[in-house]
């Protein structure tokens, strides 16, 4: 099966979700560790497009001022 190809919309929102199930004590122990795995995946992931985000405006960028 093929992977999902994320956007950063899209993992801040099921970043979001979970944040707000664990604020509301909506998750039990046993789905805590899964759910903070999860987090983490995403937000490395967001990190990641930020960055190559920059990175791409600044290439950008430097075309302009050529």
């Amino acid at each position: 099966m093929e992977e999902k190809k994320w956007t950063y919309k899209e993992a801040m929102a099921e970043i979001e979700e979970i944040v707000a199930k664990l604020e509301n004590n909506q998750l039990d122990v046993d789905e805590l560790s899964e759910k903070v795995k999860r987090v983490s995946e995403l937000i490395a992931f967001c990190k990641s497009k930020l960055h190559e985000t920059e990175e791409e405006v600044e290439n950008i960028l430097k075309t302009i001022d050529q």
